[in-house]
Formats: C-alpha cells, structure tokens, sequence
C-alpha cells in the first residue's frame, strides 16, 4: 500500500481509534472486566483494576498505532484492510485482546 498523506493517515487512525474505543468498552462489559479508559486526542489510555495500563496512540510521521504494555511496545501499520505488528505480523484487534486479557486478568475479546 502506498503511504498516505498526513491527512488521510490522521483519518484513518482517528477512525481506528474511535472503534477501538467502543469495541474496548463492549469487550470489558462483556467480560465484566474494570477498565477505565481515557482519551485525549490521538492517546487512548487503559487502565486496568491492578493499576496497570496499555497505552494506544497514533504516530503521523511513521503512519502507524503504537501499543505499550506489560508485554512490550509494539508498532502496527495499516495493510491497505487492517493493522498489522510490524514485526511479527499479529493484526491489532488479537493482538490487543491478549495484552488486555493479561493486565485484566480476564478473558477480553475484542471483535
């Protein structure tokens, strides 16, 4: 996929992270899982009843979605139909699932 400009890229993150957002919120309930999030801008921030957080943002100059939690920092790029880790290849959504399970302590699928 060819890079896009600052715009279109803002766009499409604004819109990721808007969904992430609703979707998050709908695995917790479904889970009944506490995580209380908070977003200021293109930062989104988890946080989970241990006190421990995920952090969600995005970076307009690299065109990807920077994800930090206990697991590690990870980078994911947008394939032209969804996001993927640039290193290992994991889409967003899984990937996402597995931190938050593990800071949860419970089962949160997001779909």
């Amino acid at each position: 996929m060819p890079p896009l400009n600052e715009t279109e890229f803002l766009a499409l993150a604004v819109a990721a992270l808007d969904k992430l957002e609703a979707d998050i919120e709908s695995a917790a309930d479904a889970a009944d899982a506490d995580v209380e999030i908070n977003r200021t801008g293109n930062v989104m921030e988890l946080e989970f009843e241990d006190g421990s957080k995920i952090i969600v943002n995005s970076q307009a100059p690299m065109q990807e979605l920077w994800v930090a939690a206990k697991a590690g920092g990870f980078h994911f790029r947008h394939d032209g139909s969804k996001w993927l880790d640039t290193r290992s290849g994991a889409e967003l959504y899984a990937a996402l699932s597995g931190y938050m399970s593990q800071q949860a302590g419970a089962t949160l699928t997001l779909k």
